[in-house]
C-alpha cells in the first residue's frame, strides 16, 4: 500500500511539474497538451473496444474510427480558427475558401466515413458493427467535444483553464490522502476504496485551495487576460486591462463571521467568489465523471483504461473527472460572467465586404443618433 502510495505521489509531483513547465511555455503549447491527451484519451477507449471485439475481424473498424476523429477535430479547431483567428484568415486567400465553405466540407468528411462504414457491413456482424459505430461516435462525444470546450475556456483567459483543471487534480490528491489516513466509511460501490472522509476533507481542502490559488492568479495579467491572436507579430497574446472581475474590491463579511475573523470587511477579487463555486462543483460533482469511468471499466472489467502512468493507469484514468469539469465551465461562462465583446466583433466586421461594413456604420450612426448620444452633422 505505501509502495503504491509512493509511486503515485512521484509521477503526480513530475506530471505537475511538467504541466507548470507548459504553462510556462505559453497557450499554444497547452492547446497541444490538451489536443495530445484527447487522442491519447481517444485511443484508450477506442482500445478495449477493439479488445472486447477484436475476434470477428471488422473491417475498417479501427481507420474509420481514426478517420471520424479526424472529422471531428477538423470541425471543431475550423470553428475555433474561424471565431478567434478572422483578421489573420482575412489575409490568406486559400484559408479564406476553407473558412467560407468549412461546415459543408465537414460535412462532406463525415458523409464519406459515413458511406464507408455502409459498405462495410457485413452479414451477420451488423449488430455488432453498429454497437461499435455508436461505441465511436459516443467516444467523439467525450473527448473531442469536450476538449474544444477546454480550449474554448482557455481563449477566456488562462485562469479559466488552470484554476478548474487544478481544483480537480487538489481534489483527487487531497481526497486519496484523507482517504488514506482516514478513510473508513464506503461511498460507493462502484469505487470501493472511495471513502466519505475522503471526500469530505478533499472537498473542503479544494474550496480552500480554488480560493488562494485565484488571489495569486488573478494579479497576473498573463493568467486573467483574454487569449488573442495577434496577427502582425504571428503570435498568442495575453494583455489587456483588468476586467471587474480581477479588480481588487472590499466586501463586508457576515456578522457570524465577524466574531470569529475579528473582521468587519475584507478586500478579495470578485473572482474568487466565482472560484468557490468552481471548486464546489470539482469537489462534490467532479467525481461523479470519475465514478461513471469506474462504472464504464467494471462493465469490461478491467482495472484501468491503459497502463500509460505507473500507479496512476491510463490518461482516461487520470482526465475522467476534468472533461465533465470542462463543461460546466464553459456553461458557466457563458451563463453568468460571458459579455458582448467588441474586439471579437470588429474582427467580424473585419470580414464583411465594403459596403456591407458602410451599411452597418449608418445603420449603428442612425441609431447612436436617436439615442442621443451622437449629435446629428450639420451641413453649411
Amino acid at each position: 500500500r505505501w509502495k503504491n502510495w509512493w509511486i503515485r505521489g512521484i509521477l503526480t509531483l513530475a506530471m505537475i511539474s511538467v504541466f507548470f513547465l507548459i504553462i510556462y511555455l505559453g497557450s499554444f503549447m497547452l492547446m497541444l497538451l490538451v489536443l495530445s491527451i484527447q487522442v491519447k484519451c481517444y485511443h484508450e477507449i477506442i482500445t478495449i473496444g477493439y479488445r472486447v471485439y477484436h475476434s470477428y475481424d471488422l473491417p475498417w473498424f479501427r481507420s474509420l474510427s481514426w478517420y471520424f476523429l479526424l472529422c471531428g477535430n477538423y470541425f471543431f479547431y475550423g470553428e475555433t480558427v474561424a471565431d478567434y483567428f478572422a483578421t489573420f484568415v482575412q489575409r490568406r486567400e486559400q484559408l479564406q475558401f476553407l473558412i467560407r465553405y468549412h461546415r459543408f466540407i465537414s460535412f462532406a468528411l463525415y458523409l464519406t466515413g459515413f458511406c464507408m462504414f455502409v459498405l462495410s457491413l457485413v452479414k451477420k456482424h451488423y449488430r455488432l458493427q453498429f454497437y461499435m459505430f455508436a461505441w465511436t461516435h459516443v467516444t467523439l462525444l467525450i473527448t473531442v467535444t469536450q476538449s474544444h470546450l477546454v480550449i474554448q475556456n482557455l481563449f477566456e483567459g488562462m485562469i479559466w483553464f488552470l484554476v478548474p483543471i487544478s481544483s480537480v487534480i487538489c481534489n483527487d490528491i487531497t481526497a486519496y490522502i484523507f482517504g488514506f489516513f482516514f478513510g473508513r466509511t464506503p461511498l460507493i460501490k462502484l469505487s470501493p476504496k472511495k471513502t466519505w472522509e475522503g471526500f469530505i476533507g478533499g472537498f473542503f481542502s479544494t474550496v480552500i485551495f480554488g480560493f488562494i490559488f485565484s488571489y495569486f492568479l488573478a494579479q497576473h495579467q498573463y493568467f486573467i487576460c483574454p487569449v488573442e491572436y495577434n496577427s502582425e507579430t504571428n503570435r498568442f497574446v495575453t494583455e489587456c486591462e483588468p476586467s471587474e472581475l480581477f479588480q481588487m474590491k472590499k466586501y463586508s463579511v457576515p456578522p457570524l463571521l465577524q466574531a470569529v475573523l475579528g473582521w468587519e470587511t475584507v478586500n478579495m477579487y470578485p473572482f474568487q467568489m466565482h472560484s468557490i463555486a468552481l471548486s464546489t462543483f470539482a469537489s462534490l460533482i467532479g467525481p461523479f465523471g470519475g465514478f461513471f469511468a469506474s462504472g464504464f471499466k467494471r462493465a469490461f472489467k478491467i482495472k484501468d483504461f491503459a497502463d500509460t502512468i505507473p500507479g496512476h493507469g491510463g490518461i482516461m484514468d487520470r482526465f475522467d473527472c476534468q472533461y465533465l469539469m470542462a463543461t460546466f465551465v464553459h456553461v458557466y461562462i457563458t451563463s453568468f460572467i460571458r459579455g458582448p465583446n467588441p474586439s471579437k466583433l470588429l474582427k467580424q466586421l473585419l470580414i464583411l465586404q465594403p459596403e456591407q461594413q458602410l451599411s452597418v456604420y449608418k445603420t449603428l450612426k442612425s441609431h447612436l443618433i436617436e439615442k442621443g448620444i451622437l449629435q446629428p452633422s450639420v451641413r453649411g
